[in-house]
């Protein structure tokens, strides 16, 4: 249902007389006390005509990309509506109001066709000579409490397709998945246990189906991105149930979404087994810590652990710098600020420099993307404060040979001093699947002293797996080693810890010394 059907609906009760949508302005309704702001949200130039496209012919949608003489009637519940742009107005301003015999000096406009309630109908009236656009997304409704940007929708009843999905993503946290996959032509699919399990008795998703229950929670913001560029991420919450991190994409047969489950509460570093080494870096005043690994490996829940005891143990301010924000932090004995990338901020780089003004002592910058980011963050952290970020690498080495090759070969040199000084530790995981069901960290654990500033700053980085070798007292550890820590505790079996090594004709010598045979064909591998 298009967005305009909701608030036209305002407009039938007398609620109000007519609805405008401004750019650089929140929606607002005009009532006999004057323009009433209906939402909070800021709509930009692309969400005002996004929602007005919703409701317009194809014939009108050129004249609504190019944002100038927009003028048409929506036929809504047997009534003609006037959609029309104030030209005086400084930016996009349209009005939505009942149509009059005196908007035309004529009889009512006769609509295109016969439209039952929610399916719109148009008359243009003037529309240049351009190429046809594709419409634009359906906007959605959110629920309450949303980290994001509220959808202008949010008081409105749920609608069938959200609570289709709702149902699904039920299913998801009851039985523990990790992530919902949904795609057209396939049943509804749960990762349990590092496995792809399809969903027993559901019939597979339409493209229709699907398409209707994404858009349903999807924020206005992110339809537009959506459309643009054909990725979105965001974050959806079921209150008292969970939170999801939402990414919907194209692929072949349509529309498709990964949804993973985020825990409504956060989690801590006892439940975590995070060691007292790595617990200790809490307690730093500057420095860069970084938590890296693949995709899927926990980063995000292992800094949420760290900042609940941050939370817990210092009276400090800490911003989180997310996209999207993931677990929710309310304050304890530290002031949290959670800043979302493209909400609350434009990018990860324009957060992290404002950061520095919002008189911060801790900062968690959710990815270090780009080379002017992992920059800044090296900056702040040689100016006082610590810093925690993440980065998609396996090892403590690969992680410190990442962030010098981000930088030209001219300043290598200089960032390999910047970073043996700033640089305090490294944590690197993967996720196990852990005998029994359930998944379990193997962290790979670099604490910074003056041997690994050494390396790191004469570009020796392939020296730094015998120091954690050989530093194991200081709480270092390699991430075979707390693999087969995994494999003789028995949570984790000697294929599955071969499998998650990086070093892997190491990690089968490290098994084949405790009893365990890996294949040759491991091997030769």
């Amino acid at each position: 249902m298009p967005q305009l059907d909701k608030l036209i609906a305002r407009l039938e009760s007398g609620v109000a007389s007519a609805i405008v949508l401004e750019s650089d302005s929140p929606i607002a309704l005009q009532t006999g006390m004057g323009l009433q702001q209906f939402s909070s949200q800021v709509l930009s130039v692309s969400q005002v005509l996004a929602l007005i496209s919703e409701v317009a012919d194809a014939d009108v949608r050129p004249s609504i990309q190019s944002g100038r003489d927009i003028r048409f009637t929506y036929q809504f519940n047997g009534k003609p509506w006037l959609v029309q742009q104030d030209k005086d107005a400084s930016g996009v301003r349209i009005e939505v109001r009942a149509w009059s015999e005196r908007d035309n000096g004529a009889e009512t406009p006769k609509p295109l066709n016969t439209a039952p309630r929610g399916v719109a109908s148009v008359t243009p009236t003037a529309a240049p000579a351009t190429p046809a656009v594709a419409p634009l997304a359906e906007s959605s409704r959110s629920v309450p409490r949303r980290a994001d940007d509220a959808p202008i929708a949010a008081a409105a009843e749920q609608s069938d397709a959200r609570s289709a999905l709702d149902a699904l993503l039920r299913i998801q946290v009851s039985r523990g998945a990790a992530d919902l996959h949904l795609r057209v032509g396939e049943p509804p699919i749960f990762r349990l246990g590092g496995d792809l399990v399809r969903l027993e008795g559901e019939a597979p998703l339409t493209p229709e189906g699907l398409e209707a229950m994404l858009r349903s929670i999807m924020p206005v913001k992110n339809q537009g991105e959506y459309e643009e560029l054909w990725d979105t991420d965001f974050a959806y919450e079921i209150e008292g149930l969970s939170r999801f991190r939402v990414n919907v994409l194209r692929d072949r047969y349509g529309i498709a979404a990964v949804m993973r489950t985020i825990a409504s509460t956060t989690v801590t570093v006892e439940q975590m087994g995070i060691s007292p080494e790595v617990q200790a870096l809490c307690n730093l005043t500057k420095g860069l810590v970084l938590v890296t690994g693949p995709t899927g490996s926990g980063k995000s829940t292992t800094l949420c652990a760290l900042v609940d005891l941050i939370n817990r143990t210092r009276s400090d301010h800490l911003i989180t710098i997310e996209d999207p924000i993931e677990f929710v932090h309310q304050s304890k004995k530290c002031l949290i600020t959670q800043r979302q990338v493209g909400v609350h901020t434009q990018s990860f780089k324009s957060a992290l420099r404002a950061a520095l003004r919002e008189d911060p002592d801790i900062i968690l910058v959710g990815e270090l993307r780009d080379l002017e980011t992992i920059a800044i963050a090296m900056e702040t952290a040689e100016t006082g404060h610590l810093v925690f970020g993440t980065l998609h690498t396996s090892t403590a080495a690969s992680t410190i040979n990442r962030i010098v090759d981000q930088f030209p070969a001219d300043r290598q040199e200089q960032i390999r001093i910047m970073l043996s000084e700033s640089l305090k530790a490294v944590v690197s995981q993967v996720l196990c699947r852990k005998i029994g069901g359930g998944r379990v960290a193997a962290r790979e654990i670099l604490i910074v002293n003056k041997a690994v500033s050494a390396l790191i700053r004469e570009g020796k980085t392939v020296q730094i797996p015998n120091i954690i070798q050989t530093q194991r007292k200081l709480g270092m550890e390699t991430l075979n080693d707390a693999l087969l820590n995994l494999v003789k505790t028995k949570q984790v079996e000697p294929e599955e810890a071969y499998n998650k090594a990086v070093e892997k004709k190491d990690m089968a010598m490290k098994l084949k010394a405790i009893g365990h045979n890996i294949t040759s064909a491991g091997l030769d591998e």
